[in-house]
């Protein structure tokens, strides 16, 4: 078994996932001001840092993605990725610099990121990181994704893959296919197959091990404004559907990201793939909004609750751990 294969079974293994505390300072603050709390440095980092020190974050969370001001700060002289590491997780970057119009097809995006990326490597795998992220996204309509947008992201993303192996650290491959839009199931399935069969292609192109990368792709879903909405256990069987067909058996895991789901939702629909899932991949989470959410909502009402806090967060890692596990029931939403 190799390092990389080691750790991305660390991260995803035994029923753990992945908490997404990776926000840009721009998507964090506009979720602060949501909750009327102001975006300093400080307030960003004692929100996290409250969720860092969470029981859950030992019993649930395998890896935590943090952004670049994040890693680099310090808590009680304490680094953020040593509080992180004494819990047993580990802790993973995003390196890409985000997503900008692709050049020829102008209502589609390209990720950026690459400019670089090997000395930042780096420095991030001095800091603690010994994973990473990087998100490809598509937009669903009757002309897109188009065969550009679909290459060239996973051209990006494959790039990425091997500098991160290259440097000792597991990537996350996430390509997701947006929920925007009034296409139904069907179509998600057919597009986030394509997407994904492509990226693999690429992978495959520039000879990434893949028993050393994780998955990070979105559920098949019907899009936010269709009326043709499917239930639970058809969301499962078409997610699983799509990925026994895309990804190769050597990939360790699977860990979904949440997009526009609500926490239940988001908990449910994992269930569901776990309760019915007979392939030989692990499904698990990498939750941003759909762990944290409850949990700001709550700190922002009183910043020094750091208990009450926490016992949110707990509650929703817990959720989501067990239904990683195929274990949860809506009863145990009942605290």
């Amino acid at each position: 078994m190799s390092e990389l294969n080691n750790i991305a079974l660390k991260i995803i293994g035994n029923g753990k996932g992945i908490l997404a505390a990776d926000e840009s300072t721009g998507t964090m603050t506009k979720r602060l001001d949501k909750v009327n709390i102001k975006s300093t440095p400080e307030n960003r980092l004692n929100f996290r840092h409250t969720l860092f020190t969470s029981n859950s974050i030992k019993n649930c969370i395998g890896g935590v993605i943090l952004y670049d001001e994040t890693i680099k700060q310090t808590f009680n002289s304490k680094t953020i990725p040593e509080i992180i590491s004494e819990t047993g997780a580990i802790p993973g970057i995003k390196v890409d610099t985000g997503a900008k119009v692709l050049s020829k097809s102008p209502k589609e995006k390209i990720t950026e990121g690459l400019d670089g990326l090997r000395e930042r490597l780096k420095e991030y795998y001095k800091l603690g990181a010994r994973f990473t992220k990087w998100r490809g996204v598509y937009t669903i309509t009757n002309e897109f994704p188009s065969k550009l947008a679909i290459h060239s992201n996973a051209h990006a993303l494959a790039r990425y893959a091997a500098l991160a192996q290259e440097e000792g650290m597991v990537p996350i491959v996430e390509p997701e296919v947006l929920m925007d839009g009034n296409h139904n199931a069907v179509t998600c399935l057919k597009k986030t197959s394509e997407v994904i069969k492509k990226c693999f292609d690429e992978l495959i192109l520039h000879k990434i091990e893949l028993k050393g990368v994780i998955l990070k792709p979105n559920m098949i879903l019907s899009g936010s404004d269709s009326d043709e909405k499917i239930s639970s256990k058809e969301i499962a069987e078409l997610t699983l559907k799509c990925l026994i067909d895309s990804v190769p058996s050597e990939v360790p895991g699977i860990a979904f990201l949440s997009g526009g789901q609500t926490e239940i939702e988001a908990t449910k629909n994992l269930d569901s793939i776990n309760k019915q899932n007979k392939s030989n991949f692990i499904m698990s989470y990498s939750y941003g909004r759909a762990l944290q959410q409850n949990a700001l909502k709550y700190w922002s009402i009183n910043t020094n609750d750091i208990n009450g806090t926490q016992k949110i967060f707990d509650h929703r890692a817990n959720m989501c751990a067990l239904a990683a596990q195929g274990k949860w029931t809506e009863k145990l939403e009942q605290i």
